[in-house]
């Protein structure tokens, strides 16, 4: 029996932003939309806290292949900070550890943000899935075992001040690949002297793709019952996850070449040695990436020949 015979689904490539809902997992959320799309394959392009909702962009079939181009994108987050209390895990899911009376205003919140904004170290919190000797931080955490800490460099765009309402703080914040908001919160809490955790935290925005492209699960479940046609009119092209990557368009010829692992002319401006272009055809259809190697544009990552129509 053929390798294709044996996958069980649809060859279905594409696409969905989801708007994650609360108390869900990533990984749960991604199983849901894979079982309604009866995807062969399917993958995100970074997980969500399961407080968190907002923007996980769900990709399937072929276009799982380019997720790592949003997983290192620049992220945009609205989040609610409360202030007065300081939880192991950072956030309203976590253990409360410390309370403390809060007395700032909207002011010295504002001046306080500003010293969060550029590139810096951050370290994770203590209850993160980083790996440490192969188990995750929180492991040891629970364990009541030290580590040694880790840090990671992060650059936080801008961080927006949108409002301040008895001990609740809404911030607005543009940040890159890794940075941790549950941190940025604590940190934020200690510097006013007050402590503070998430208490809400919504993604809406990841590389240039705003919320107001979302679907919910529950549209998603009401959209299935008129059959795969409709879900699959919902489906955004693989080449969504590539962001401001430079665009080359390739003749029949050129195209049958490129599929077949063969480099391709660069355009007139040539690209810089390993700098990435994404390839589509005359009538816009999405190849895949090619990297420039001694000016010549070769095969990166490209869509299966059998999902390309020539």
């Amino acid at each position: 029996m053929s390798k294709a015979r044996l996958r069980k689904g649809r060859a279905v490539t594409g696409v969905v932003l989801l708007n994650k809902p609360q108390g869900m997992s990533s990984n749960h959320a991604l199983q849901r939309v894979k079982r309604l799309y009866n995807a062969q394959k399917a993958g995100h392009t970074g997980a969500l806290d399961p407080l968190a909702t907002g923007i996980l962009p769900v990709c399937l079939g072929e276009a799982t292949k380019f997720s790592q181009y949003l997983l290192d994108a620049d992220k945009a987050y609205r989040v609610e900070a409360t202030l007065g209390v300081r939880t192991t895990t950072s956030d309203a899911e976590g253990e409360v550890v410390e309370e403390k009376p809060v007395a700032v205003d909207a002011a010295t919140v504002a001046n306080a943000i500003k010293q969060f904004i550029g590139e810096q170290e951050q370290s994770p919190s203590i209850y993160s899935a980083l790996k440490h000797e192969g188990r995750p931080l929180y492991y040891y955490a629970r364990q009541g075992i030290e580590v040694p800490k880790k840090t990671r460099t992060i650059t936080v765009h801008s961080i927006e001040l949108l409002g301040i309402q008895d001990n609740k703080v809404t911030l607005q914040v543009s940040c890159s690949k890794g940075t941790y908001i549950r941190t940025l919160v604590d940190d934020l809490g200690q510097l006013l002297g007050c402590g503070a955790h998430v208490s809400m935290l919504h993604r809406n925005a990841v590389a240039d793709i705003a919320e107001a492209a979302m679907v919910t699960l529950e549209q998603l479940e009401a959209i299935a019952e008129e059959g795969y046609e409709a879900l699959d009119a919902l489906l955004h092209p693989a080449d969504l996850l590539l962001g401001e990557l430079p665009v080359v368009t390739v003749t029949q010829e050129q195209t049958r070449d490129f599929l077949h692992g063969q480099p391709i002319p660069l355009p007139e401006q040539n690209g810089n040695e390993a700098e990435e272009w994404r390839v589509t055809t005359e009538n816009s259809l999405f190849l895949g990436v090619g990297r420039v190697k001694n000016a010549e544009l070769w095969p990166r990552r490209v869509i299966a020949r059998e999902h390309v129509d020539l």
